[in-house]
C-alpha cells in the first residue's frame, strides 16, 4: 500500500488554502475519502492506497468566494480534478498550487 498526502497553496494570497473541500475517488468513481484542508492547507487522514488509478477533486471556487474574491458566474475554476496513478508502495504527495485563474501540480516528496 502507498501513502498519500496533499497540500493546497493559494498562490494569489501567498498562503496555505484552509477549508478547501476535497474528495478522493478510486478508478471506478467510488468515493474513498472526503474532508477539507486544515489551517496549513493539508488534509490529514487520507487512506493508504493500492496500485491503481485515483482522482482528487478540489472545490476551489467556494474557497475563493469565502475569501471574498469576486468570481465570475460561472467561475473559471470550480472543481479541479486531478487524475493520478499509484504504481508502487512509495509515498505519493500531490500538491495543488492554485489561484482563481490557474493551477499547477506535481508529484512531490
Amino acid at each position: 500500500m502507498a501513502s498519500l498526502s496533499t497540500h493546497v497553496l493559494d498562490t494569489s494570497h501567498g498562503c496555505p488554502a484552509a477549508g478547501v473541500a476535497l474528495r478522493l475517488l478510486d478508478g471506478d468513481g467510488a468515493m474513498l475519502f472526503a474532508a477539507a484542508t486544515d489551517a496549513d492547507g493539508r488534509c490529514p487522514g487520507l487512506p493508504a492506497l493500492a496500485q491503481g488509478r485515483y482522482r482528487l477533486e478540489f472545490a476551489v471556487a467556494p474557497y475563493f468566494a469565502g475569501r471574498g474574491v469576486d468570481l465570475p458566474d460561472p467561475p473559471f475554476l470550480d472543481i479541479i480534478v486531478l487524475d493520478f496513478g499509484i504504481a508502487d508502495e512509495a509515498h505519493y504527495h500531490v500538491p495543488l498550487l492554485v489561484s482563481p485563474y490557474g493551477y499547477s501540480t506535481y508529484r512531490g516528496s
